[in-house]
């Protein structure tokens, strides 16, 4: 269940902070059934804080994550500097991940970063708590259990 196992949120943090902090607050909210142990729980950043000190954070969180969301927003293909490292080393370390779209075609992964789609297994969801919370609960031991039967385009779409 997703709310045994730490979850490590990437995504574009000038533009898409407004729906990671939305899905932070379904999960303090008591009337919505959404909860995840948030990875960026672990350590503080800070914007004065070096790229390698930064990079050396993430990796800490990574280090104690079980799964990983990429909230995939109109930029997030075009992000190198953190959003690709972060993908690069989840995937490096098997960690599954969870794409979530938040562009209005939520069944396209036309948006996602190409290192994922190319590379890897992972999941796409639309931005629906009902729906984040199913791929939380259920892909990560489905990715284990499947990732090598993956079909050719190493995408699964959930509706």
């Amino acid at each position: 269940m997703s709310y045994k196992n730490k979850t490590y949120v990437m995504f574009d943090a000038d533009t898409d902070i407004r729906m990671y902090r939305l899905m932070t607050a379904w999960k303090a909210n008591d009337n919505i059934d959404f909860n995840f142990h948030d990875a960026h729980d672990l350590n503080n950043l800070r914007k004065t804080t070096s790229e390698d000190q930064i990079k050396r954070k993430l990796k800490e969180r990574l280090n104690n994550t079980k799964q990983a969301i990429l909230l995939v927003g109109e930029n997030t293909k075009n992000l190198y500097k953190f959003v690709r490292w972060e993908i690069e080393v989840a995937m490096s370390m098997d960690i599954p991940i969870i794409a979530v779209n938040l562009c209005k075609n939520n069944s396209s992964t036309e948006k996602t970063p190409p290192i994922l789609k190319n590379k890897a297994y992972f999941v796409s969801v639309p931005f629906e708590q009902s729906k984040i919370k199913h791929a939380l609960d259920k892909f990560p031991s489905e990715y284990h259990h499947k990732k090598s039967e993956a079909p050719s385009d190493r995408s699964y779409t959930w509706k």
